[in-house]
């Protein structure tokens, strides 16, 4: 289940992503901007890795834009 969403490895600073944003979760409206910084510690998650876009929204990525 882990290898559904881009794991830490794929994700670079710059890298264009399709976030949801914690707000979102229930709708599942999608954001999309570029990486400033990887929040999440680990490898993988299952929900995603958690991210900072350049204009400071944070989600989890759910793909690569």
């Amino acid at each position: 289940m882990d290898d559904i969403f881009p794991t830490r490895d794929k994700l670079l600073t710059g890298t264009s992503v399709i976030i949801i944003e914690k707000h979102n979760q229930r709708s599942g409206i999608e954001s999309a901007g570029k990486i400033e910084r990887i929040l999440s510690p680990g490898f993988s998650h299952p929900h995603g890795i958690k991210v900072m876009l350049t204009d400071g929204r944070v989600g989890r990525v759910k793909r690569i834009a």
